[in-house]
C-alpha cells in the first residue's frame, strides 16, 4: 500500500508560523511521524509540500499512477481552489482532507471547503495528529474496513 501525504501553502513554516494556532511541530517532524506510522500500518508513505497550486495539482495527478490514496492539507487553497477540487475528483483514489486547526471555529471564510465534497473524509482541529487520524482512516478505507 502506497500513500501520499500532501501539504499545501505555508505548511513549510510549521513550528514557527503562529504556533498558538498550528503548534510547534515542524513539517519534517510531521513527515517523519507519518512515515513511521505508515510503516507500522503496512503502508509506504511519501511526503510532498508546495506553496504552488500547480505543483499540488501535478502531485495529485501523479499519485493516481502509484498511490492507493492521499492525505491532503490544502492549507488556504482549501477555501479557494476549484482546480484542486477538480484534480481530487479526477484522480479516483481516496483522499482525506486534513487541517491542523479547527477551521469551523475560525474566520468565516475558512469554514467553507471547496474540496470536502470530493474527499472521502475530513479531520481537523487536532494539530499534527489530524494527519495521524487521517492516515489511519485512509488505511482503513483502502483495506475495506
Amino acid at each position: 500500500m502506497k500513500i501520499l501525504i500532501l501539504h499545501g501553502p505555508n505548511l513549510n513554516l510549521l513550528g514557527t508560523r503562529e504556533p498558538q494556532v498550528y503548534g510547534s511541530t515542524t513539517l519534517d517532524e510531521v513527515n517523519q511521524k507519518m512515515m513511521d506510522l505508515g510503516k507500522a500500518l503496512g503502508a509506504e508513505v511519501s511526503c510532498f509540500q508546495s506553496n504552488s497550486e500547480g505543483a499540488l495539482i501535478d502531485a495529485l495527478h501523479e499519485a493516481r499512477t502509484w498511490a492507493d490514496g492521499a492525505v491532503f492539507n490544502a492549507g488556504g487553497y482549501t477555501h479557494t481552489s476549484v482546480a484542486l477540487r477538480d484534480a481530487i475528483s479526477a484522480i479516483e483514489i481516496p483522499v482525506i482532507e486534513v487541517h491542523l486547526s479547527n477551521v469551523d471555529a475560525r474566520e468565516e471564510f475558512r469554514q467553507r471547503s471547496l474540496i470536502s465534497a470530493v474527499c472521502k473524509g475530513k479531520v481537523g482541529g487536532f494539530g499534527w495528529r489530524s494527519y495521524e487520524l487521517g492516515l489511519r482512516g485512509l488505511v482503513d478505507i483502502i483495506k475495506g474496513r
